[in-house]
């Protein structure tokens, strides 16, 4: 008569039985297989990932700073590099409601007040919150940057291109986190300082 194999127990007299030609008890070099390969695919993986987290925290020396603050619901900027001869240029950008956007613009993306930033520029982005969490994105920069209260987080940008890049709070900071758009303006060195002088 033959043996009736428990699933719940383990019986190794049960499981090796020569007669059936079962003289396996323990898998040891599957289990080194299904150990030993992931392990691997996990190193490959690692390698690359340290060398792109190393260089995204590269520290370049900056020609401009700005620093974002996110409030409940808009975003304040503030420009002190030029504190010596203009003074701080600082701001509130809040989003353009429907009824007053002109043809064009876009909803729920437009600000009063963009953030003009000079071109082929390195620019060092600092970014912290006000009263809750927010987040400081701009997806066409390869830009997000949490905004945290008491902590000041720091990103870098270099815009290629004179043009428009739009983005969003991407945390989401309460009932009007919809109305805190980004608007970044890529100008040549010019108009940046055309811009600057007439914010003083």
């Amino acid at each position: 008569m033959g043996r009736t194999l428990n699933f719940f127990s383990f019986n190794e007299t049960a499981l090796s039985d020569p007669a059936r030609g079962n003289n396996v008890v323990h898998g040891t070099l599957i289990e080194i297989i299904w150990t030993v390969i992931p392990s691997l695919i996990l190193v490959v993986v690692a390698l690359p990932s340290f060398a792109l987290l190393y260089s995204i925290d590269e520290v370049i020396d900056p020609s401009l700073t700005i620093k974002c603050v996110g409030h409940q619901w808009y975003w304040s900027y503030e420009y002190s590099d030029f504190e010596a001869q203009l003074g701080v240029v600082n701001f509130d950008s809040y989003m353009v409601p429907e009824d007053e956007l002109e043809l064009g613009e876009l909803r729920l993306l437009e600000v009063d007040n963009r953030v003009v930033l000079p071109v082929s520029t390195h620019i060092r982005v600092l970014v912290t919150a006000a009263d809750v969490l927010h987040s400081w994105a701009v997806p066409s920069l390869g830009v997000k940057v949490d905004a945290c209260t008491g902590r000041l987080n720091q990103t870098s940008v270099f815009i290629l291109r004179e043009g428009v890049f739009y983005g969003q709070c991407s945390e989401i900071c309460g009932v009007g986190h919809a109305n805190m758009p980004i608007v970044v303006e890529g100008v040549s060195v010019d108009k940046y300082i055309l811009w600057l002088s007439e914010k003083v």
